[in-house]
Formats: structure tokens, sequence, C-alpha cells
């Protein structure tokens, strides 16, 4: 096993002509909003202008992995980035909502072969996840759209489509 830090720097040759889907999640919106503008940020970085970003919205996050399951079976998207934000209350409802649509992202992703990343925050308060929405704990918006060219870039390598770095 090697010691050496892994390569998953993406350069243009990485991303180039590749489209990419996002799936987000309404409810909470002004979160999920600057998770949005996180995410295309981090793709605009990367030489992936708005042209190449198809934006989705879901009523919550309980809908995401249909919403991605459906962008998957197009066959026109690299990968998928699912945001959302299930925010604690009073109730169990947080439970079955973040673990259900956790699930069903992740089997979307294994079912498909195709990267499905979970950028669905899951705090305790609207005030957490406002740090984790580019806030003073970064944005993960931003992690899971920069997760989603990582995983196309180690999934070609894989199947020989790329160089393994």
């Amino acid at each position: 096993m090697s010691e050496d830090r892994p390569n998953l720097e993406i350069a243009p040759q990485d991303v180039a002509g590749l489209s990419f889907a996002v799936v987000a999640s309404a409810f909470n919106e002004p979160v999920v909003r600057q998770l949005l503008d996180g995410a295309t940020a981090c793709f605009a970085e990367h030489g992936i202008g708005p042209e190449r970003v198809d934006v989705a919205w879901t009523p919550g996050a309980f809908e995401l992995p249909l919403a991605a399951r459906a962008a998957v079976e197009t066959g026109r998207f690299a990968a998928v980035v699912c945001l959302g934000a299930v925010i604690r209350g009073a109730t169990a409802h947080f439970d079955f909502v973040a673990g259900e649509a956790a699930a069903g992202i992740q089997r979307v992703s294994l079912d498909s072969g195709v990267p499905v990343l979970f950028g669905v925050l899951t705090t305790d308060t609207l005030e957490q996840a406002m740090e984790r929405a580019g806030g003073a704990r970064g944005n993960k918006g931003w992690d899971a759209a920069l997760a989603a060219m990582q995983m196309v870039k180690v999934l070609d390598a894989y199947r020989g489509r790329g160089e393994a770095r």
C-alpha cells in the first residue's frame, strides 16, 4: 500500500466535454441555494460552465434519489450531485428523511455505476446548516461537486478511459 497522498486534483482534461446534473431540495431552500451556489462555483472553477450543469429542484430531500435516477437514466451526465438540508426538529421525521435520502442516493449510484454524490446536510440547527453552506465550515455543495469530478476521474482510470494517477 502506498504512503503517497492520492492525486485527486482535477485537470481540465479530466472533465473536458463532460456534463453534470445537480438535483436540489426546495425544502430549506435558503440553505440549499447556498449549497447550489458553491457547487456551481466549483464546476465553473474547473472549466464547467452553466451550459454543462443541469439543475433540477425536488420538493424535499426524500425525493432526491428518484430525481437522481431520472438524471442518470438520460445517459447525459458524468455524475449527479444531490443537495439538500435536513434539519432536526422535535419529531423523528429527521431520522427517516435523512436516512432514506442517503440510502436512496447510494442505491442509485451503486445500481447505475454513475457517481451520485450525497451533498445533503444533516444538522441539528439552522445555524449549523448555514455554517456548512458557505459559512465558517466551508461549503458542502462545493465539496460535493469536487467529489463528483474526482469520482469521474477515479472511475475513468478503473474503466480504462483515463490514466491511473
